[in-house]
């Protein structure tokens, strides 16, 4: 039953491979701590549910309200699933109390810290710089400066769209309307939404392509990846959060920990400071 649930919210929800696995994860938890074995349904009772809750707190490393309450609403959305499908009557998570989680700010970079990230790193979004990468004889030293380039349009974008971690990950050459000035992102629940850029960005861009063109040694399609590492791989996480962290690590003016969600958190504070809705 559980696999059909997690099926469902791939499929037809279209919840991230993330989100679902999460769930999975969240709901194999349940069935393993409270010995259920296959008949999940029987433990799907208030009392039930309440038990794990306290157990989720209460374990050798005591789980955080935060990471309670996302077991909890895995739990839920199985609920409503199987009510849907008839299996139970209502939803017995409803019934529980859930813990109390601090409302946490939402962490940001100050302008002046953005401004003077893109002044310091300014040279490696410039043709100048594609030049003296593209007449480097040493690999290593190609490499070292293709990395930096790479880093600097990470930031650009995460920056200048406001778009999640992953939705940058899964952005391909086609993403990017050069004549209409705007950057398509499939984002949560498998949705399109456009994005417009400004000219100093579309030219980063363009100059970026230029650049993994001359590594690959040609052209590319339309469909491969817009960022890829020196190694012509599509990027992953972990590597952006590597480049945030070491990007941004000198910078002052940051109210918490930098990651790449952060960057999204400072262009809303910037446009909500402008008069933004």
């Amino acid at each position: 039953m559980i696999d059909r649930y997690i099926k469902y919210i791939r499929d037809v929800r279209r919840y991230s491979a993330r989100t679902a696995d999460i769930y999975k994860y969240a709901l194999d938890d349940f069935v393993a701590t409270m010995k259920l074995g296959d008949d999940v349904v029987s433990g799907l009772e208030p009392n039930i549910i309440r038990a794990y809750e306290f157990s989720l707190m209460n374990r050798k490393e005591p789980l955080s309200p935060r990471t309670v309450n996302l077991h909890l609403s895995a739990l839920s959305g199985f609920c409503r699933f199987l009510v849907k499908e008839g299996v139970i009557k209502s939803n017995p998570v409803k019934t529980v109390p859930r813990p109390k989680v601090a409302k946490r700010l939402p962490s940001f970079f100050r302008k002046e810290a953005m401004d003077a990230y893109f002044e310091r790193t300014d040279i490696y979004a410039s043709e100048e710089f594609l030049d003296m990468m593209l007449s480097e004889v040493s690999p290593e030293t190609v490499k070292e400066l293709y990395q930096k380039r790479l880093a600097r349009i990470i930031i650009s974008l995460l920056y200048g769209l406001g778009i999640r971690r992953a939705e940058l990950i899964s952005l391909n050459i086609s993403s990017v309307d050069f004549g209409r000035k705007v950057v398509k992102v499939r984002g949560k629940g498998d949705k399109t939404r456009e994005i417009p850029i400004i000219d100093a960005l579309c030219e980063e861009i363009l100059l970026y392509l230029k650049a993994v063109e001359a590594l690959v040694e040609g052209e590319r399609s339309l469909k491969e990846p817009l960022l890829v590492t020196y190694t012509g791989r599509r990027l992953y996480p972990v590597y952006v959060d590597r480049v945030v962290k070491s990007e941004l690590s000198a910078q002052d003016g940051h109210t918490g920990r930098k990651s790449a969600h952060v960057l999204r958190h400072t262009l809303a504070t910037e446009l909500m400071n402008e008069g933004a809705d």
